[in-house]
This record gives structure tokens, sequence and C-alpha cells, in this order.
């Protein structure tokens, strides 16, 4: 069945994720702030994490998919000397070995080998598909889920603090991670306490940026619900692409769908074409001599945030 056209301002929310909220639970919130159904998120907040969770509203969902390839930063505790189901806090308990002996210096040399360009193996928890269905599901399910490594790279992985705690039995590891797109942190963690014979896992997480977005810029739901405050769809594309100013005759050109020339710089991936009237028309990317519209915008597809 068809349903009724989405009406209102398109744009993003940036929100700070609470904790014990699933991201699901939080783009339900917007759709009743926003009163559309037409709202998506660019990237899964596990419930125990805070944060950065992006939020597209109508037309801006459309930016999402380039949105969720992006690096990101994180803030987060390790705790060595546990080893959980899932890697995390939220998980049962599966060993447990004191970590006294454990040094900062030995915690910097692992964190340093797992730095740079390497191979992870995702939590067995993650929301990885294995034959059609989540990893999560066929662990709670009962069954052993093997995944493969996959190629990440980790642009900085920086302690912040080491703490000993609960007499030295146990080590907390307060740490800043810089990555890219399918990195899992709750892995780290893991991988972290296995290369120092003692086990991890992950006891606190804040996304702190996604892309050009970060927590200077998000809002509560108790926020949001007060003051809507969304980026406009104009300025989200300013903020996420590089910018191409169109002449008129390329904008008239454009919105007719004929061809308009390549840009002249050497910009790789898309680029957000705007009309000299500073609206939104396109997302364009260099094809030999000319430039491909990837996404175009209405007239209306813009505009101010509400």
């Amino acid at each position: 069945m068809g349903g009724k056209p989405q009406s209102g301002p398109s744009g993003l929310i940036i929100v700070d994720k609470p904790q014990e909220w699933t991201s699901h639970d939080v783009v339900g919130r917007v759709r009743r702030l926003a009163g559309t159904r037409k709202v998506g998120h660019a990237g899964t907040l596990d419930p125990m994490a805070t944060g950065v969770l992006v939020v597209g509203v109508n037309k801006a969902t459309r930016l999402l998919t380039y949105i969720v390839g992006t690096s990101k930063t994180y803030a987060g505790t390790i705790r060595l000397g546990q080893s959980t189901r899932t890697d995390d806090a939220e998980g049962e308990i599966l060993a447990e070995h004191i970590a006294a002996a454990v040094t900062e210096e030995a915690v910097l040399d692992v964190v340093a080998s797992l730095t740079g360009e390497i191979m992870q193996v995702p939590s067995s928890v993650s929301a990885i598909k294995v034959n059609g269905e989540r990893a999560y599901a066929r662990v709670r399910s009962g069954e052993e889920v093997s995944l493969a490594a996959r190629p990440i790279t980790v642009h900085s992985f920086e302690v912040a603090d080491v703490r000993r705690i609960r007499g030295g039995k146990l080590v907390d590891v307060d740490v800043t991670v810089d990555c890219s797109s399918g990195t899992y942190i709750r892995a780290l963690a893991r991988d972290l306490g296995s290369a120092l014979g003692v086990g991890g896992h992950l006891t606190a997480l804040r996304r702190t940026r996604v892309g050009p977005y970060s927590l200077e810029g998000a809002f509560t739901l108790e926020e949001l619900a007060e003051n809507f405050n969304m980026l406009s769809l104009d300025d989200a594309a300013r903020a996420l692409f590089p910018v191409r100013e169109l002449l008129d005759t390329e904008a008239v050109d454009l919105s007719f769908g004929r061809r308009i020339p390549a840009g002249t710089g050497t910009n790789e991936g898309p680029v957000a074409a705007f009309a000299p009237d500073g609206r939104l028309m396109a997302l364009l990317e260099d094809r030999e001599d000319a430039a491909k519209p990837l996404l175009v915008f209405a007239a209306d597809d813009g505009g101010s945030a509400r």
C-alpha cells in the first residue's frame, strides 16, 4: 500500500543517545517529535553506549548511506582481568584472571599493536549477518558463532588512564579511539585483554564523533522535546562533502537533467553541488569530462531547520 507523501523539513539531528536506549528506540522518539515516519539513523550504538547518533529526517535520510562509512571517535573504559560473553559489561562473565602483574608499559605495547591497519574479528554478538541471520541472534539462541576477520583502520588508540581496582586484581584502562567504520571497540577490548593474557571487556563507551558531526552539536532527547533542533539539509551536506558552487547556467542545466562539465578540483567521491542561491541541488561525481548526478534534490528538499 502507498503511504502519504512525506512533508515537513528535511535535515539531520545529532542525538546524544542515552544509555539503555537502542538506536531504534531513538528513531521512534524522533519520528514522534518530527511528525513523520521517514526517519533513519547512520550507524547503530549498543544500548550500553551513549553519545553521537546521527538521525536523518525526510529527504536527509538519503545522506545516511554516506555518513555510515565515515570515521568515528569513541571514549571508553576497558576492564582487564575479566572476559564476558558479549565482550562488554552486558554479558555474563566467562573467565576471571588476576591482572596485578599487568603493567602500564605492557598495556601501551599491545595498544600500539592494535593501531593502524589491522585485521579484526568482530564480536560474536555483533549485527553482522550469518546465513541471513544476525550473529547476536544466533549467539542468544545458544549457537557458537565464529566470524571472519575483517580489515579495519585504527587511526589512533590513546590511553588516558590506567587504574587498579579491587585491590589490584583488575585494571581499568580509559581510552580514546579514532577508527574507520566497521571497527568494534568491544573487540579491541577483548583483543587487548587476550594479548595480555588476562582477558578484557568494555565497561563504558561514548561515541564522541561521527564524520564531521560531534558531541558539541548534539542534543539530548529531553532537549529535542523542548526545542527540535535540526541541521538543515543544506548545512548537513556542506559539513559532510566537498562543495561545488554552481554557475547559474550549470544550475539550470542540472535542473533540466542536462550534462554539466566536470569540476576543476581533484576530489574523489561525491561533491555537494549548490545553486547560486545557496540551495543544495545534487550530489555529483566526476566521470571523465562530465559530472554525474548521484542524488538530485528537488527545490523544496532543503530549507531551514525548524
